[in-house]
């Protein structure tokens, strides 16, 4: 065997196995819905007759084709940065990550209204004895069980199309939906109230956006061979067999998904649609983990602790706080909407208000990286945005009911994300006015009497240039300077990784006998900020220390508000509370706690 076959039979074994990963983890959001969306679209003034049947089929062929196939897998995964997706709407996903496991475990409970129906009082229990377990076990991390995210779900999928293959053999007639004139004829029928019906299809939708979210995990070839190959014509089936099932029975809306099974596979489907939701849930709230991290260090959230749950996988991660902020959101959330259909109006505003702030962005990239002529520019973002403004518009006529929720959410985390950015570009600003240069610093030096102690200080800052005053501070009032001093500061660039190491390290030397280093360390922002780590890189392109007699002083600011101050007062507290309760930087970027010298610095903003 010739080495570029093996080469070729590794990738092609690796592609596999990516594909196989995606399935378990991309789809759970999307792969769920037919728990509750075709029931949800016939509450929405349908009749049970053949063109309202067939007209829905088709609205949910024809979006599943415009957006999930058109624009996310064809186009919008062309858009990264790197390899990475991202989440282009950040305040809208955590409402999405409140919901969907809210509403997809509801959705699967609630099986038990068709196969006992005396045991229907026990849905809410079960959905939050299933969401407990859940959350308790999110700091074990899920590299064990995740092992079976994907086995399980490629059985999911697969029962989906049979049940759905079953139907369409007996109504072969439902396949006609295919054709975009029911689709178009419903709406012309329906006239205003086709919105209505509009704003319940973009729940097949949900979870489109882990396509390109998720894309960095996995890439773009296995996400696309998994939805193109598997996925996509899974649901199709299914959808059309639950179609099929209430042409013939349309007595079956009141769960077409359940009742689409025979009545010896309803327990065994029950606890298998559990587990779906469940993976699906996972695959938000790690998402959720995810987000926080970017967004901590893109600075538009304070820190918090971040646990690494795997020694191998560096995406694997626990954020204690979101995790039962989380866990207790979406327990008030079951315990208030009670049911999948009435949490439905919620899950369409978040989806949407997503989709249609990646369209825009997405405009921007092709028209300002890609450089398309204007006119297919325009043609892109018109197309489009058409179809998602539809979708917006259609399901903003149900905030009333429930779609107050992600907005609400969205709102609030939008709230304190530009209050913690406002207020840490105004101590930004003071701390720069107040920086003193490194000339300035050996001038003051050279006319002071100040001791020298063995070993080297290093002085965390966020300023890229002068030092930090802490430094300053420490030599006023001590008189006292180390033979080494390095002024470290760590720069989070928008790109999820940085491969090389040139551009990872950055040092500059001052002083006449060199006593003094500025070092700036580079980070993407998928990275996690490693000093010891990174030092020891430093050390290798010229940082001259040693690693067992090094002290890290950290600046803690007490920060104070003037009264002439442009922020309101509430905003003040509000920034004040978030800045007290941050996490400590000595943890964030792995600090030995024994080399840590913390001083206080006063601010007034």
């Amino acid at each position: 065997m010739t080495l570029t076959h093996t080469a070729k039979l590794n990738t092609h074994s690796q592609l596999a196995a990516l594909t196989l990963g995606t399935i378990g983890v991309v789809f759970g959001d999307i792969g769920t819905s037919p728990l509750y969306a075709v029931k949800e679209i016939f509450r929405e003034h349908l009749t049970m007759d053949t063109s309202h049947i067939l007209g829905a089929l088709s609205l949910i062929f024809w979006s599943l084709i415009l957006v999930v196939a058109l624009k996310y897998a064809l186009f919008i995964m062309r858009a990264n940065n790197k390899g990475e997706g991202g989440v282009m709407a950040l305040t809208l996903f955590y409402g999405d990550s409140i919901i969907t496991p809210a509403i997809s475990v509801l959705g699967a409970v609630e099986g038990l209204n068709v196969i006992a129906k005396p045991l229907e009082h026990f849905v809410v229990p079960l959905t939050l004895l299933v969401l407990t377990f859940l959350f308790m076990i999110q700091d074990k991390g899920t590299a064990t069980v995740g092992k079976l995210f994907s086995p399980v779900m490629c059985i999911w999928f697969i029962c989906l199309a049979v049940m759905g293959v079953n139907q369409i053999i007996e109504q072969p007639q439902v396949l006609a939906a295919a054709n975009p004139f029911y689709a178009v004829n419903l709406l012309d029928e329906l006239g205003w109230r086709g919105f209505l019906v509009m704003g319940a299809v973009v729940l097949v939708l949900t979870g489109a956006e882990a396509l390109y979210a998720d894309m960095g995990h996995f890439g773009l070839k296995p996400i696309r061979y998994a939805w193109f190959g598997f996925v996509f014509p899974a649901l199709l089936c299914n959808y059309f067999g639950q179609g099929a099932l209430l042409l013939s029975h349309p007595e079956a809306i009141e769960n077409p998904f359940y009742l689409l099974a025979p009545s010896w596979a309803l327990y065994p489907l029950l606890i298998l649609s559990t587990l779906a939701t469940v993976i699906a849930s996972q695959a938000v709230i790690s998402g959720a983990f995810s987000m926080t991290k970017q967004a901590i260090q893109l600075g538009y959230c304070p820190r918090m602790t971040v646990l690494h749950t795997s020694e191998s996988e560096i995406g694997q991660i626990y954020v204690p706080t979101i995790n039962w902020l989380l866990m207790f959101t979406v327990f008030i959330i079951v315990l208030s909407f009670e049911s999948s259909s009435n949490l439905a109006s919620a899950y369409g505003i978040a989806v949407t208000g997503t989709m249609i702030i990646t369209t825009v962005l997405s405009f921007i990239v092709i028209r300002a990286t890609w450089q398309w002529s204007a006119i297919a520019s325009y043609l892109f973002l018109i197309a489009f945005f058409i179809i998602d403004f539809i979708f917006l518009s259609s399901n903003s006529l149900k905030i009333v009911s429930g779609g107050w929720l992600p907005l609400a959410v969205g709102g609030f985390l939008f709230l304190l994300m530009t209050t913690w950015i406002r207020g840490r570009a105004m101590l930004s600003d003071v701390l720069e006015e107040k920086k003193v240069l490194f000339e300035e610093l050996e001038e003051h030096i050279a006319t002071k009497k100040l001791v020298t102690v063995e070993g080297t200080a290093i002085y965390l800052t966020r300023s890229l240039h002068g030092i930090p005053p802490v430094l300053f501070n420490n030599l006023q009032h001590n008189h006292v300077i180390h033979e080494q001093v390095v002024v470290l500061t760590l720069v989070t660039l928008e790109e999820p990784y940085i491969d090389d190491d040139e551009k990872r390290v950055k040092i500059r030397t001052f002083g006449t006998n060199n006593q003094f280093y500025r070092v700036k360390l580079y980070f993407g922002f998928k990275e996690t900020p490693d000093i010891p780590s990174a030092l020891s890189l430093a050390m290798k392109k010229g940082l001259k220390i040693n690693e067992d007699d090094v002290s890290f002083f950290v600046g803690n600011e007490h920060i104070t508000f003037k009264k002439r101050n442009k922020m309101p007062i509430w905003r003040r507290n509000i920034f004040l509370f978030l800045f007290k309760n941050a996490g400590s930087a000595v943890d964030f970027f792995k600090i030995p706690v024994d080399k840590v010298i913390e001083l206080c610095v006063r601010v007034e903003l």
